[in-house]
């Protein structure tokens, strides 16, 4: 008995302690949740989070979702002062409440409101949170523990019973998304927040201006061409609003402040970061005489104008950030200018603190001063992700500056592809576990160097705040659909999380910290199961799936016809036989065959588009009119492709058309990719179809 509850106590990230007794508790459908009254309104102060009554709310959907117990009460607020082991007690019951403690702190001693303490019996499962943030964390454990327990053959759910105590070891368990480069809806966004807290990342931090690199349009006549973007949309009657490249690509206030508050109830800030004055083109092609001559992409800090517009943009969206953070960039700004670099910084910090009442982060790129008679605030945190001349973290840490671990060897994702190999699809496990110390250790957030033991520090630094990952999108919109950075990241999120809560065995962090082998039973069972988003784009049986077939339609009489199946995630197969008319194919561009969430197929050269950017990705090959045509489209994660007018099984040299993309790498060559695309399952025939569509089938597997 206690040797299967400690192996059901494995998850992601790892307990800091857990001391099991010899019963379970269960989770039932007339299980209860309780919000302690005393608490009920507290917030986690400072940090931009939810009310312990609205983390009780969201654990009661997420509960929902992970048991498939349709009929939980609501959650209700009140004392539990009963004996757990009387008949008073009639049903499972979950208590959240709050409480302090001394064992609860970060490795560097500091305490954290994030802790949490659990004491579970067959009818009382009491988390008792040092703030509401603790306590919500606490309602991941316990929902991991449930997802598990089902997963290990168990219906209803069962919780080992006993006593433990959590907290994460660092304060800051963040991940970078590049929005700057690469367009995302707020949707795509919320579920990618909510997948990430699943794992008790704590910060979203969104690169929310930035341009496409392109050195022969950057430094020539035509850098107005390059892509651009700046995602705040300010009010019509703003003096910035002309900044704004598109309007369609950018988000509202009220949008944003919708997309802050979801995550704020899943225990994550937003950090945003509008970067200047280098990565600037987006502010020049905006006002051109704010440019230094010759390369836009950095801003003249000599030029009496710029700093007013520069803050005339923080006063415009300031209002609406929640995170006591924000970040400006000031990313690889020219070391010949660090003077000019170093008054900026400081001044944008004063700025900032005193309209704002926020502090700022830097990325750590040290543009040392020309005069060695400044330098930059040490109540600036600086982001380190590189070892350029001088910037290195423990001597900016001995010399009192903050410190956020997102070194790229570590910590660095590029969407679809990274130029000479340089980053991995998705984050190294191996290396994040062995091999990420001179010694052979895995990694935490206070390595900074796997070859020199010198650069790295104690994880008890009291300068470490912690570790951001980050995900760029250099090549731009055409590189990935939003899915496609969520198959990147997704277990890249969940092997960080573990990382920044637990560390490493050997020093690094706790010795009880999950093995890979650990990390690698359970990763699978818990991102199918991660409540309150489907990013994955998978069925459940609620959808009236049965085997592997979604839907099959032998003849479809009218167009548009709905299936009710708005998106299915790969892997797939979706099989069809079509004879377009003549009229239809006179209209291919906007003739649609199949149309979903995230994507919609077109009868024209059978092109794919994501609805998010409205990038269209042709396959080059045009059915023949008024003649039947079987086709047969397979995608997984790393790609789609289609054959033609027979079946793989029935002919092993059946040609295979694959769908591509052809990404601009710093303007010196051009690389294939190929592309992953959701099944457009929603409706089939459209937008003025005109045909035949029949033995339509859509089954799970490609």
């Amino acid at each position: 008995m206690v040797q299967n509850v400690q192996q059901t106590s494995a998850q992601i990230p790892s307990i800091k302690s857990f001391a099991p007794s010899n019963s379970y508790f269960v989770v039932d459908s007339i299980i209860q949740i309780i919000v302690d009254p005393a608490f009920a309104d507290a917030s986690s102060g400072g940090s931009g989070q939810g009310t312990l009554s609205d983390f009780a709310q969201t654990f009661r959907d997420d509960l929902i979702s992970v048991t498939g117990f349709s009929n939980i009460s609501q959650v209700q607020k009140g004392d539990v002062n009963v004996n757990v082991s009387s008949d008073s007690v009639q049903s499972s019951t979950v208590f959240l409440t709050l409480g302090s403690s001394s064992n609860l702190t970060l490795f560097n001693g500091r305490p954290t409101g994030e802790g949490y303490e659990f004491e579970i019996t067959e009818k009382m499962y009491t988390i008792r949170g040092v703030e509401p943030i603790g306590a919500w964390w606490g309602t991941r454990t316990f929902l991991q523990q449930a997802v598990l327990s089902i997963a290990n053959g168990s219906n209803p759910a069962k919780i080992p019973t006993g006593t433990g105590e959590d907290n994460p070891g660092w304060e800051i368990r963040g991940f970078m998304l590049d929005a700057g480069r690469h367009w995302f809806e707020l949707p795509f966004l919320t579920e990618l927040c909510i997948y990430a807290s699943f794992f008790k990342i704590n910060e979203f931090h969104l690169h929310a201006s930035d341009y496409i690199y392109d050195p022969s349009f950057l430094y020539g006549q035509d850098w107005r061409e390059l892509y651009t973007g700046f995602r705040f949309q300010p009010s019509a009657d703003s003096p910035i609003f002309s900044l704004v490249p598109e309007l369609n690509e950018s988000w509202t206030k009220d949008q944003f402040t919708t997309l802050q508050t979801t995550c704020s109830n899943h225990g994550v800030r937003i950090v945003p970061e509008v970067d200047t004055p280098a990565h600037s083109l987006v502010i020049s092609k905006w006002k051109p005489e704010l440019m230094i001559s010759g390369t836009p992409d950095l801003l003249n800090l000599t030029y009496p104008e710029t700093l007013p517009t520069i803050k005339s943009i923080w006063d415009e969206i300031l209002p609406w950030f929640t995170s006591d953070e924000v970040s400006i960039g000031a990313d690889e700004y020219s070391s010949s200018l660090g003077d000019d670099y170093i008054t900026f910084v400081n001044n944008m910090s004063e700025y900032i603190s005193h309209t704002g009442g926020k502090s700022i982060r830097i990325w750590g790129t040290n543009e040392p001063s020309t005069t060695e008679s400044l330098s930059i605030s040490t109540n600036i945190t600086i982001q380190h992700w590189w070892f350029p001349g001088g910037s290195i973290p423990v001597q900016l840490m001995n010399k009192g500056y903050s410190i956020i671990n997102s070194d790229q060897v570590f910590l660095y994702l590029d969407g679809k592809f990274s130029d000479g190999g340089q980053f991995p699809w998705t984050l190294n496990t191996s290396k994040l576990w062995s091999d990420s110390t001179p010694d052979g250790q895995g990694w935490a957030p206070n390595i900074f160097s796997a070859t020199d033991p010198t650069n790295n520090t104690a994880i008890d630094n009291p300068l470490l705040r912690g570790s951001i990952m980050a995900f760029w999108n250099d090549w731009g919109n055409n590189a990935t659909t939003p899915l496609e950075v969520y198959y990147q990241l997704a277990q890249s999120l969940a092997a960080f999380g573990e990382k920044t809560w637990a560390g490493s065995r050997g020093g690094m962090g706790r010795e009880n910290a999950l093995t890979l082998e650990e990390f690698d039973g359970v990763y699978p069972l818990l991102n199918a199961a991660a409540p309150g988003q489907n990013l994955n784009r998978a069925l459940t049986p609620a959808n009236g799936l049965e085997e592997e077939v979604v839907f099959s339609y032998e003849n479809i009489s009218q167009f548009p016809f709905v299936t009710g199946y708005e998106s299915v995630g790969p892997p797939y197969t979706l099989s069809f036989t079509v004879k377009p008319s003549s009229s239809s194919a006179s209209s291919a561009n906007s003739t649609a065959l199949f149309l979903g969430l995230d994507s919609v197929l077109y009868l024209n050269s059978l092109t794919f588009k994501d609805p998010s950017t409205n990038v269209r990705y042709p396959l080059g090959v045009d059915l023949p009119s008024d003649v039947f045509t079987s086709v047969e489209v397979h995608s997984t994660v790393n790609y789609t492709y289609a054959s033609f007018n027979g079946s793989e099984s029935d002919d092993s040299e059946l040609e295979l058309y694959y769908w591509t993309s052809n990404l601009d790498i710093w303007g010196e060559y051009m690389e294939v990719v190929n592309m992953s695309f959701a099944a457009p399952s929603y409706v089939i025939g459209l937008n003025g179809f005109e045909g035949e569509l029949v033995n339509v089938s859509l089954k799970l597997g490609a």
